[in-house]
């Protein structure tokens, strides 16, 4: 996997607008979103942290997909859209590391804090 091993994005923007923590215990996946929005446009994001393969390369294709779209297409967003992306097979158990990332960053958006946190248990 290119994006695990090479990951976009990877890092931590300044002057971010919000910035927003998922968390998966049970794959010990643990990725800091941070994210720019101007006029409901994504116009920057990057992610740091720790996660398995999964994860980190779900994470890395997310943040290329969704930069420059709305809050609103950002939202549109589901489950099989990250999975298709992956373009492999990943089980039920793996599935909570590669949606990781979509999840945490809806949270983000839909909260009105600067800062926040979610856990992945669905």
């Amino acid at each position: 996997m290119e994006h695990y091993k090479n990951p976009r994005n990877y890092g931590r923007l300044e002057k971010a607008d919000i910035t927003f923590t998922g968390e998966n215990p049970l794959c010990g996946d643990k990725l800091v979103y941070t994210l720019k929005i101007d006029n409901n446009i994504l116009r920057d994001i990057m992610f740091e942290g720790k996660g398995c393969a999964i994860s980190q390369a779900a994470s890395s294709m997310l943040t290329e997909k969704i930069k420059n779209l709305s809050v609103e297409e950002i939202k549109a967003l589901e489950r099989p859209d990250i999975l298709d992306m992956l373009k492999i097979s990943v089980g039920p158990v793996r599935t909570k590391c590669a949606i990781l990332g979509l999840v945490t960053v809806k949270c983000a958006l839909d909260s009105s804090e600067e800062e926040g946190s979610i856990e992945v248990k669905e």
